[in-house]
């Protein structure tokens, strides 16, 4: 991605502030049914969503109340190569991408374009859900790496909204605490070329950095927005999973009104230190098998 050109630079000092919300994000693996069954065990029962219109891929969904969900997804059939995030899934690979909703697409894309981004869309897709109901949504891709990577990828649903997602009874419900995806950690090779490429594509401030918050890497955090980078900085599952998949999303945290209840309903580790004296607890058997999933807040 071209995040430190002159154009990048004159727009960093002149966009206006762009806010971002998480529709939702990503998690590959290769054994659907593995994966489902990881999540179920944590107290966090997905739903299956059926196949994707590309014939090689399809899904499970974790839905909460804001709207946000986790997407679980797997290669359809076996031999046949997923058609997008492959190393991921074929790999266990876990956190893969993140996405944004847009209303106009085809403005994003271009607005991507004139400032060296390559972008693409809007594109058709659809997915069969296992009540027979199509599923209609446009996506863009911005960047050069796979969807979602780095800069989210866009959704415009053409469809109603509450077809392709609604809230999990597993952590929707009535004192589930659980209230969705807020957080996206972004493994990045360059901290100050990512720095550069968000601050000119979205307009913001300069980030927050932190060196003490994960080991093994520093952070920076865009105050107010979802997004939080992470440079590896020495061993530590960041610089692991950097090496492995390349720049992509290594974490994925959830907001909670009260930690310590929902670390009732969840096998959450122990708390660490997050932003704004926040704490952050991990979901234990998750992040053992490779899905650093966590949730924060007081």
């Amino acid at each position: 991605m071209r995040s430190t050109s002159d154009g990048f630079g004159r727009a960093a000092g002149r966009a206006a502030s762009r806010p971002l919300k998480v529709d939702h994000v990503s998690v590959g693996w290769s054994d659907l049914k593995e994966v489902q069954d990881a999540f179920a065990a944590a107290g966090m029962a997905t739903e299956y969503g059926g196949p994707h219109s590309s014939g090689r891929t399809h899904m499970s969904l974790l839905g909460f109340g804001d709207g946000s969900y986790i997407e679980l997804i797997s290669g359809l059939k076996s031999g046949v190569e997923p058609d997008i995030w492959s190393r991921q899934i074929e790999g266990d690979g876990g956190p893969c991408a993140w996405c944004v909703g847009s209303e106009d697409i085809a403005a994003e894309v271009a607005r991507a374009r004139s400032l060296g981004i390559p972008a693409t869309g809007p594109d058709d897709y659809t997915r069969r859900r296992p009540d027979g109901v199509l599923v209609k949504w446009q996506l863009g891709f911005l960047g050069d790496g796979e969807p979602g990577s780095v800069l989210p990828f866009l959704i415009r649903d053409e469809t109603p909204r509450d077809l392709r997602a609604r809230p999990s009874p597993s952590v929707s419900a009535t004192g589930a605490h659980l209230l969705g995806i807020t957080t996206v950690v972004l493994a990045v090779k360059d901290l100050p070329e990512s720095i550069a490429l968000f601050r000119g594509f979205y307009g913001w401030g300069e980030p927050e950095t932190r060196r003490d918050l994960i080991r093994g890497a520093i952070l920076a955090r865009f105050e107010g927005s979802p997004v939080v980078l992470a440079e590896p900085r020495g061993e530590g599952w960041p610089g692991e999973r950097l090496s492995a998949y390349g720049p992509s999303p290594c974490a994925f945290l959830i907001g909670t009104d009260d930690l310590d209840a929902a670390g009732v309903r969840h096998p959450l580790g122990g708390p660490e230190e997050w932003f704004d004296g926040d704490r952050v607890r991990w979901v234990r058997p998750l992040k053992e098998m490779g899905i650093p999933l966590g949730v924060y807040g007081r």
